[in-house]
């Protein structure tokens, strides 16, 4: 019986140069670890910060994911999400291409993530 493929997450975030941006990010990657203890997850950085997407996905495929999900921690699909990360994302498949790669949707157009600013925002 073939063992199962270890699935790897990188949380992909704009970054800053400010560490106190990235806390909100590594509590996302910290719940996950919380709800699925056996995840594998990492944050990554566009710019400002490190790692970068590349840097998190070796980092992954060096604790033995064979299969890795980004997820774009964005709001809207701007220049970032609509270009740079698809462009960073096919060069990844081309480095690594026996592992399945898989590019989530931002997170901003989740139904669930609207639902929930929305609801939120009603509390203030």
């Amino acid at each position: 019986m073939a063992m199962p493929t270890v699935q790897g997450i990188v949380l992909l975030a704009h970054g800053s140069r400010d560490p106190r941006w990235r806390e909100p990010i590594e509590a996302v990657a910290t719940r996950i670890r919380t709800l699925s203890p056996e995840a594998r997850v990492r944050c990554a950085y566009l710019e400002l910060a490190e790692p970068d997407l590349h840097g998190a996905v070796a980092t992954l495929i060096g604790e033995g994911a064979g299969a890795i999900r980004v997820v774009p921690l964005f709001l809207g699909m701007g220049k970032h999400a609509r270009e740079d990360i698809p462009r960073q994302f096919d060069a990844l498949r081309a480095e690594w291409p026996a592992l399945a790669f898989t590019l989530g949707p931002t997170v901003g157009e989740s139904p669930q993530v609207i639902d929930l600013l929305a609801r939120i925002a009603m509390e203030i």
